[in-house]
Formats: C-alpha cells, structure tokens, sequence
C-alpha cells in the first residue's frame, strides 16, 4: 500500500493542504482563501475559527483528491504563519479574542517603551529578535490587558495562549505545543537554552500557564482525531512557514539561502548550530530541532511582498487577479522612473521602522496603470536585494546563488529582475511549494517515512536558473535610488 504525507500549510491570507508522495512530489492540493480584517488603521485581525475550518476543510478536500484512503497518510505536518496571535479557552476550544495577525502594529508605542527603557539589548541577546510589533509578546500583553478577565483567567490556566501552529495542533488533537522555531519567533524564548524565558515573561507580565509546551520540529506530538480525517493521524512536523521552506528547499548546510515570495518576503540563511549575531539588524532564529540537534538561521523579514499585488487588485483595482500582474507589468519595457515603497504596515529588515508607510514616487503625466504595477513588482525584489546584501556583512561570505520560492516566484520577471539587482543566479525549484514541503520532510522524517537528511537532499531539483543579465553600473543606479525612496518613506506616522 502506497503512503503519503499530508502537508498543512496555513499562511496569512489562505490555507493550504497537500499531499506529497515518497518522491517529494505534490500528488494533490487545496487552497482557500479567508477573511482578512482591518478593524482600525494598523490592525490586521484573523477569526482563528476561519483559519481552522478552512484548513481542516482544504486537507480533507486535497485527501479526496488524491483519492487515498486516511489509512494511507503516514503522518501529517504542519506549517504556519508565524508570529499571529491566538488565545482560547482550554476548556471549550473556543477563541477568546480575534487572532491579531504578525503584520499587526497596534502595539508599536510598546515596543518603543522597551526601546526607551534599554530592553532592547537583552531582547536581543536572549531571542536573536529586533523589538517590534511584528513579534507575538506584545500581541499577547495587549489580548491579556484588553480582553475582559483574561489576565485572571490566563493566571488560573483557564486559557491558551499559541501561534497557529499551536492552534491547529489543539484543535487536532487537544495537545497545547509549538515547536522550538514557532517559540524562537515570539520575543519570548531563550533561543540558547531553548526555554521560555522567566526575566522576559516578567517584562512582559506574562503568566507561564498561558505557554504551550515546546517540542521538537520533527517528532510525533499526538494523533489527529479520527473525526477529522476518517483515521486517526500522527502529527509528526511542526515548523514555522519560512523554517518550513527553508528545509522543503534543502538549505541544511551553512551558508545556503532561500527567499520565499509569499504575503511577505523573507530570506533565510543556515547559519550553523549556534545562535547568530547579526550586526546589520537581522535576526537570529531557531531554524528547526531534530533527534536533539538544533540549526539556527539568519533571517531578514519584508512585510509586504506578494501582499503588495494583492493590494494592486483589492484597493486600487488595477488588475482582477493577483495572477494578472506579470502581463501588465511587462507591458511596459520599465517603471518609467516610478518607484514604489509598499510599507503599509512598516519596513522590516533592515530598516526597522514601525512609522514608515507607503510611498510612490517619481509619477509624471506619463505614468500609467503598467508602471505602478511593475514598481509593485519590482519592490519585491529591491527589498529583498537589501536584505541579501546585509546578510552578506554578517555572515561575511559570498552568497553564490538563491534559492526562490512562494507563490511569485513563479513571476519570470520579478525573478529575472531579482537575479538581475543581486547580480548572482536565482533558482527556482521544481517544487516551489517548499513551505508545505518542509512541513511534510519533517513529518515523514519522524516516522520514518524517510530516513535521512541526505535522503531529502536528494530530491531537490531546480526547475529554472536565472542569470543575471544587468551591468553593474546600472544595478548600482537603480538601488541607490531605491534607498533614496525608502528615505522619503521612513518616520511618515508619529507615534
């Protein structure tokens, strides 16, 4: 009887399930899309019941695909967006509050008290992470301080405080856990000692009893109840969405990076098997644990990414589907001198300022419809080119190539133009869907399904490499005038 894994793969603005067969191969999938929820400026919120019934849904329509009985799913693994915050009572299930989603700032004046009291430096030092409201403890200090009799009841364990992966592992099974790279993510974790931290829980006046377990990124953590799915299922893998990709593409040397074009854009590189230090404003994060090991990664975070296009179709109306971008921008031979710098919610790595907000520069009469979509294209790859070379500086080697996945990285242009403003090579996989993945390598990896690193290694294949083709005099040009628009962008809102 043939086996397979069943990868979940719930992201910011849809979830996502597929199949993969012993070959690495997507044998069937799913995805829907779910209510995204804007409640005031800077809040993004996510109904944590949407992201549970159209992720339990998406994985039992992608097993009808593939038209395999239950019994036939070795094991289930699980990526997530990360950071986005959930409370539930432990008792019913039920969430207490909105999820507040990673792209979130209402917590921003916060942060900057942290700053403002010197924390900055011991946050750093313990979780590898920048004080932002990107991450999840001051996310779940507001949910504690705003939702009525929270703290009392966090305090009595009535409640259970998870990222997603800690959500839908709760809602399979009943197990409150989240993997040591989903811990490593919340500005609470010593990403040393691989444990909560008790100075930071302090700081942040968070009760213990609100925390899941931490458990390693490939282990079984229980069974998926049979009412789900038909079968009962071990739940093998957990991994964060960009750790998820970062193994599905295969980095587990030192010195390997990935981008994943998705919602938002992050960059990875395997930093080894101890915490790094980033002197260029990147983070130091918990990549994943398996059989005890523990691989850090070096990590830079741009919010908007394919969250950008998504915009071009939801609130200027430009295009209808996200998939129509590539044909209008390439209707134009360039941006015609039009930049555009997509910090709706802020800049991430390495700029770091929650007040910056977007900004399109450089319009003439001449400026069309095309040329705003192609500066939205092309500001994916600007930001990413930003983080690439800082993560040059820290890890002070010569990146060869970059390995590209997400959703737009099956955009022949941005990747062209990527490779063309990093001026090395970017391939894309066979499989570009890594986040699942890596979901599903961790998982069968836990029970057997394959036995090795190496093993997994293997199967990766690139689908198509792209050169870089732009002189350097150019390249140069259009980054230094990319900084100058960043510029104009930064420190718009006040706090």
């Amino acid at each position: 009887m043939d086996r397979y894994i069943l990868a979940l793969d719930q992201g910011t603005t849809s979830s996502r399930a597929i199949v993969f067969d012993h070959e690495g191969l997507p044998v069937a999938s799913c995805q829907r899309e779910f209510p995204q929820h804007f409640p005031q400026p800077g809040w993004v919120e996510h109904d944590p019941l949407d992201i549970w019934r159209s992720q339990r849904d998406c994985a039992r329509e992608a097993l009808g695909q593939a038209g395999i009985r239950p019994q036939q799913v070795a094991a289930i693994g699980i990526a997530n967006q990360r950071e986005t915050t959930v409370l539930w009572d432990r008792a019913t299930g039920e969430p207490v509050a909105p999820a507040i989603v990673w792209q979130d700032r209402r917590t921003a004046q916060a942060c900057d008290a942290l700053r403002a009291g010197g924390k900055a430096a011991l946050i750093q030092q313990r979780t590898g992470l920048e004080v932002d409201a990107y991450f999840s403890a001051t996310k779940l200090q507001w949910l504690l301080e705003h939702v009525p009799g929270a703290r009392e009841r966090a305090e009595r364990g009535e409640l259970a405080f998870g990222t997603v992966d800690s959500w839908l592992v709760f809602r399979l099974c009943g197990r409150h856990v989240t993997d040591v790279g989903n811990a490593s993510r919340t500005m609470l974790f010593d990403i040393r000692r691989l444990r909560w931290d008790e100075e930071l829980l302090a700081l942040f006046d968070i009760p213990a009893a609100v925390l899941p377990e931490v458990v390693a990124s490939s282990e079984v953590v229980g069974l998926a109840a049979e009412e789900w799915f038909g079968h009962a299922i071990p739940i093998a893998g957990i991994a964060g969405d960009q750790q998820a990709a970062t193994f599905g593409q295969a980095c587990h040397r030192k010195g390997l990076v990935k981008n994943t074009y998705g919602t938002g854009c992050f960059m990875l590189m395997h930093a080894g098997d101890a915490p790094p230090v980033s002197h260029n404003r990147l983070l130091g994060t918990v990549g994943w644990t398996i059989g005890g090991a523990t691989d850090y990664l070096l990590e830079g975070s741009v919010f908007m990414g394919g969250a950008t296009v998504q915009w071009l179709r939801d609130g200027l109306g430009i295009i209808r589907a996200s998939s129509e971008v590539e044909a209008l921008a390439a209707s134009v031979p360039d941006s015609g001198g039009v930049m555009l710098v997509p910090a709706f919610t802020g800049l991430g790595a390495p700029h770091w300022d929650q007040y910056a907000r977007g900004a399109i520069l450089g319009m003439t009469r001449g400026t069309t419809a095309a040329h705003i979509a192609r500066a939205a294209v092309e500001a994916i790859a600007y930001q990413s080119a930003e983080l690439l070379a800082a993560m040059q500086k820290d890890a002070a080697c010569a990146v060869l190539e970059m390995r590209a996945d997400g959703g737009a990285a099956r955009n022949d242009m941005l990747m062209q133009f990527q490779a063309d403003l990093l001026g090395i090579p970017v391939v894309r996989p066979r499989v570009t869907e890594t986040t699942a993945l890596g979901a599903a390598y961790l998982a069968g990896l836990a029970v057997g399904f394959w036995d090795s690193l190496e093993a997994i290694a293997a199967q990766w294949r690139a689908e198509r490499r792209y050169e870089p083709q732009m002189p350097a005099g150019r390249r140069a040009e259009l980054l230094a005038r990319w900084a100058r628009a960043v510029e104009h962008a930064k420190g718009w809102e006040t706090p």
